[in-house]
């Protein structure tokens, strides 16, 4: 679980390029290479292939080896394409002032990537949210409140980071990512022994 927030707060390294750019010279970061996408995305897959994996063990034990194959394969070519073609992968919201806002980064959809990043997303809500929330109905005491708690971080992370892609950055993304550092209390207490 530790890995797979590593990764997940790795994306966010360009917005805070970004943010300590703009403090120390008030401008923006130059992106005219897409440095922000690149760096933001580039560890998208590695917290994806770790909560499959979390998963698998937790839901299909015998599985987990193919489940953890198949996603290993998807985040190579989602970094393939992401790398050979940047700039069809990523697009960029310039701040009007520079300076004055942070650069904001999306994935387009229709690109190698954002397609791999879309059964990204639908899997782990499939797999991990409804798999778990199963795993929960299925079983008793104890148990049923972990695989709940699980379940529910899933879904509200996931859903937290497909909102998070369509918002610029504003006062909306606070409670956004707010609730998606929740999850990572309910996965906690989900997984604790």
């Amino acid at each position: 679980m530790g890995l797979i927030y590593i990764f997940a707060g790795l994306v966010y390294t360009g917005d805070v390029l970004d943010f300590f750019t703009i403090l120390l010279t008030e401008d923006n970061v130059d992106n005219s290479f897409g440095i922000i996408g690149l760096i933001n995305w580039m560890w998208f897959p590695g917290a994806v292939l770790f909560a499959m994996y979390i998963g698998a063990i937790l839901i299909t034990p015998k599985k987990k080896w193919y489940i953890f194959s198949i996603y290993l394969v998807l985040g190579i070519i989602f970094e393939l394409f992401l790398f050979i073609d940047l700039s069809g992968s990523v697009t960029y919201d310039n701040p009007s002032t520079p300076g004055g806002d942070l650069i904001n980064d999306n994935l387009v959809f229709t690109s190698i990537t954002g397609i791999a990043a879309l059964i990204f997303l639908l899997s782990l809500l499939i797999f991990l949210g409804f798999g778990f929330l199963r795993k929960s109905i299925q079983a008793t005491g104890i148990i049923r409140r972990k695989f709940f708690l699980i379940s529910l971080g899933a879904f509200i992370y996931i859903i937290g980071a497909i909102l998070d892609g369509l918002f610029s950055p504003g006062v909306t993304l606070i409670f956004v990512r707010s609730a998606m550092a929740l999850s990572a209390w309910l996965f906690y207490f989900g997984l604790k022994e």
